[in-house]
């Protein structure tokens, strides 16, 4: 039989699998406390259920959908960046729906690189950031994120040759893994890198919503010129808790989503009619109760859990901004594969060691705040009540 292709070998699954099986194992003879995918737990509001449920039951509602989504999907979508981020978007080139977020970041790579082009992406970062450069066999170049410059790129580092060579650069703030944020400032640093090297700047915005204590995360369209070198996708996944609908969009310069869009065109049709009318209503829902969004409120409440609990047992954690996830640094002496496997042996607990998301993300793991606070607290008494905080790896 013919071998796949070895672009397959460039994706980063294993230690993802290797968790789950461990996980299945370890479940038969103890309680697991599942904080490894970043899955949300919540339905959408009631309001958006009943507004798909009538959408579906319309004629029509069946048929092929357009790719670029329908008119009244991206007008939507323009009213809402306008309201969200002071942000003006034409709905008839500036926007493009997409299946999820990860639909787009994967077909990006295809139509805007060749193999022996450059991609700059963050690492730690999202898999799929280096995997679909992978598969359009294109190479990254890797941009550490670091703790000591907030988890930011140094743009500066970036050899000349590199940043004259490299064809786009993928930015994703709120960070998954590590929760970061980045400032307008930021952005306009990307701009400025991005327009004196002649780079396209993607930015991942999946997590615009889900934020603590009263921070906005800013849109990198906010930047002044960033229109005119970059995109951002956006996702009804995290915001909404509409993951399985898989909905998204990008939004920005027309004549880099045009590119994207034949690629689209070439391989699937639109979302779902009433999917794309019960996302129109989540925008309008959201302008109309002036930002009320729950989600926020609700993750943080279980990250104040979590941490709180957690540094009771001795486990000391930076309290993220935004995101869904917590970027805890390993106990001293352990490295993140061995304290990740350890840690759902002995507790139950399953998280995803940070060396899954690149060589900088050694020293951490993910904790994906998906549970309830009641669980969370039993997550962390169990992680208490091992002493695994206080113990070096081996002993």
């Amino acid at each position: 039989m013919p071998k796949p292709s070895k672009r397959l070998e460039q994706l980063s699954a294993a230690i993802f699998s290797q968790m789950a099986e461990r996980k299945r194992e370890v479940a038969k003879t103890r309680k697991v406390y599942d904080l490894s995918i970043g899955s949300p737990d919540q339905q959408p509001d009631q309001r958006l259920l009943d507004e798909l449920v009538a959408a579906i039951q319309q004629p029509g509602a069946f048929g092929y959908a357009l790719s670029q989504g329908t008119a009244s999907f991206r007008a939507e979508v323009a009213e809402w960046y306008r309201y969200r981020f002071g942000v003006e978007l034409n709905p008839d080139g500036e926007v493009h729906s997409l299946m999820g977020s990860q639909d787009g970041l994967a077909h990006f790579a295809l139509a805007w690189t060749d193999p022996g082009d450059l991609v700059l992406v963050p690492d730690p970062g999202y898999p799929i950031y280096a995997g679909s450069v992978h598969l359009a066999g294109a190479t990254p170049y890797f941009m550490p994120l670091k703790a000591e410059n907030g988890f930011l790129p140094d743009l500066s580092a970036i050899p000349e040759e590199v940043a004259n060579q490299a064809k786009f650069m993928i930015l994703n703030y709120p960070n998954n893994p590590v929760s970061a944020v980045a400032t307008v400032a930021f952005f306009d640093e990307a701009v400025a890198f991005a327009k004196r090297h002649d780079i396209i700047v993607v930015h991942d915005l999946a997590y615009s919503e889900m934020a603590f204590d009263g921070y906005k995360p800013p849109s990198f369209l906010q930047a002044a010129g960033a229109k005119d070198v970059g995109i951002e996708f956006n996702s009804f996944s995290k915001s909404f808790n509409m993951a399985g609908c898989r909905i998204a969009y990008v939004v920005g310069n027309e004549a880099i989503i045009q590119p994207l869009a034949v690629v689209k065109s070439n391989v699937d049709y639109g979302v779902f009619l009433p999917v794309q009318q019960m996302a129109i209503e989540a925008m309008k829902q959201d302008r109309l109760s002036e930002g009320q969004n729950s989600v926020g409120a609700l993750y943080q409440e279980r990250r104040d859990v979590l941490l709180h609990e957690l540094e009771k047992a001795g486990w000391i954690i930076e309290p993220p901004k935004a995101t869904m996830f917590v970027w805890a640094p390993v106990p001293k002496g352990w490295t993140s594969d061995a304290f990740a496997f350890a840690l759902l042996e002995e507790t139950g607990v399953v998280v995803i060691p940070g060396s899954a998301f690149g060589e900088q993300g050694e020293g951490y793991v993910r904790i994906a705040l998906v549970q309830s606070p009641e669980v969370l607290r039993e997550a962390a008494a169990s992680i208490a009540q091992s002493g695994i905080i206080q113990r070096k790896q081996g002993k």
